[in-house]
């Protein structure tokens, strides 16, 4: 009978399933990103329709492309226990992402627009774009409030040690 001695090396942990904070992080994002597309699209429907040729919109349509891409690529990764891809995240779309949905309407605010008005002559588009642009704006901020809490730092940490383990 032959017997093995046991192993000396450690066993490697398996992966852990991210948390419920983290999945739910990751699938707002997504949905910030389907609300981003959606926008994008009834605006450049909107410009096409008041006569914008194609191509003054194509630069703006690529730049959305990319960095609807890479928010999709940084959820999952972040999902999957990336750290960077959480910072990442949390720096460049949940503080400019954020400023950039918010900055044109306090701009307009601040110039003297009227809420008032603007809500009067609203018509359906407008009233669809606004409901998006809200939801969208909510997805971003749940998602960067849930993936900085508690259980959520606690899986970025614990992703960390089983790839530090596994070097």
């Amino acid at each position: 009978m032959i017997t093995h001695a046991p192993s000396s090396t450690p066993a490697t942990a398996a992966p852990a399933d991210p948390p419920p904070v983290v999945r739910t992080a990751a699938m707002l994002w997504l949905f910030a990103v389907a609300a981003g597309a959606f926008e994008a699209t009834l605006m450049v429907a909107g410009a096409l329709a008041d006569g914008a040729a194609l191509g003054e919109l194509l630069p703006g349509i690529a730049f959305r492309l990319a960095v609807f891409t890479a928010a999709v690529l940084l959820a999952l990764r972040m999902r999957a226990g990336a750290n960077w891809a959480r910072w990442t995240l949390g720096v460049t779309l949940g503080v400019f992402g954020t400023l950039s949905l918010v900055v044109e309407p306090a701009r307009w605010l601040l110039d003297g627009g009227s809420l008032g008005a603007a809500l009067a002559e609203a018509g359906v588009v407008d009233w669809v774009f606004m409901g998006s642009r809200s939801l969208h704006l909510l997805a971003v901020l749940g998602a960067v409030t849930l993936m900085f809490q508690p259980r959520a730092n606690a899986y970025f940490r614990e992703r960390r040690a089983v790839r530090g383990a596994s070097a």
